[in-house]
């Protein structure tokens, strides 16, 4: 098992043995080298960076520019800015006019914590996801976040990868391999299932272990491909529960919740679904991750005391 890294440091070590292997790639910062963490690949590579100020317009049209110049052109900039400030651009450049871009959004969710609303990225994956012709990745450790970025940069066509802006433990062996589409059973249970995406996927993965001390087991499921999605293998995996609780450091509507209810509604299934996030009509507190979550209610404790309720009902 690997130690905790953080997903940006494992991001600019993918991009750097890509390099070395062949791979004619190009990233476009926008001011963002720290974000980034991009300083290694500049000291090997320092004719490889383009850094075109903080100008997100300017960054997402050099990059898909460059990729229709052959390039394999990967965005490096914080998650709320490049979603926000460049959302016509990713629309029209990226995805309408399918070019070969990869776009990391860094430090997503809350990962800027008391920076407050300008700097959380609540709903990035929402935003995505009503994008035609992206795939959409959010990976939960070190070791999964290289798979992606390595399947990523063979994929011909967008891709958009949400980053935590934290270090992450591990959760899989040196075996793991990641299969776009898939979705991951991390621990089996019954009755009810806990579903998650990205850093969020540790919380849950603490609530069952807990919950397990007191006798309960859960099924525990990561979803780390949003696009493509394997929503027959979802299904499956929710069939035999009676209550599924998805969580997720984003918006309740338009991300892994939203897809969860509509694999379930479009399956008529007759499963009771809880959402936990930011909820509807509200944006994230003003606060560091460990308030934050758990002041919106999908900390791990505070899933352990909402699975016992309603264990309990």
């Amino acid at each position: 098992m690997r130690n905790a890294e953080h997903l940006a440091n494992v991001m600019v070590q993918a991009f750097i043995d890509a390099v070395e292997r062949g791979v004619d790639l190009i990233p476009v910062v926008a001011d963002s080298t720290s974000t980034a963490k991009i300083a290694p690949f500049i000291k090997k590579y320092p004719g490889r960076v383009v850094n075109v100020g903080i100008a997100e317009q300017s960054l997402v049209g050099m990059a898909a520019g460059l990729a229709l110049g052959g390039k394999i052109a990967v965005t490096c900039n914080a998650a709320p800015f490049l979603v926000s400030r460049a959302n016509e651009q990713i629309k029209v450049d990226v995805c309408y006019n399918n070019t070969n871009v990869k776009l990391f959004g860094l430090n997503a969710g809350g990962s800027y914590g008391p920076l407050a609303s300008t700097h959380h990225a609540i709903d990035d994956i929402s935003v995505m996801r009503g994008f035609g012709n992206i795939q959409i990745f959010a990976p939960s450790s070190p070791l999964e976040c290289r798979e992606i970025i390595d399947y990523a940069l063979g994929y011909q066509g967008p891709v958009y990868i949400r980053m935590d802006g934290k270090e992450l433990p591990e959760l899989y062996d040196d075996n793991y391999v990641f299969v776009p589409g898939a979705v991951n059973m991390l621990r089996e249970g019954h009755d009810v299932a806990l579903v998650a995406m990205g850093s969020t996927v540790h919380e849950i993965a603490d609530a069952a272990a807990m919950l397990a001390d007191e006798g309960i087991e859960v099924k525990v499921i990561s979803v780390p491909s949003l696009r493509p999605c394997d929503t027959a293998a979802l299904m499956h995996a929710l069939s035999d529960c009676r209550t599924v609780i998805t969580v997720e450091e984003h918006n309740i509507n338009g991300g892994l919740g939203s897809l969860v209810a509509e694999v379930l509604a479009e399956n008529g299934a007759a499963v009771k679904l809880k959402r936990l996030g930011i909820p509807d009509g509200s944006y994230a507190a003003a606060a560091d991750r460990r308030f934050l979550r758990h002041y919106h209610g999908f900390d791990a404790l505070s899933i352990v005391a909402l699975v016992k309720n309603m264990s309990r009902r």
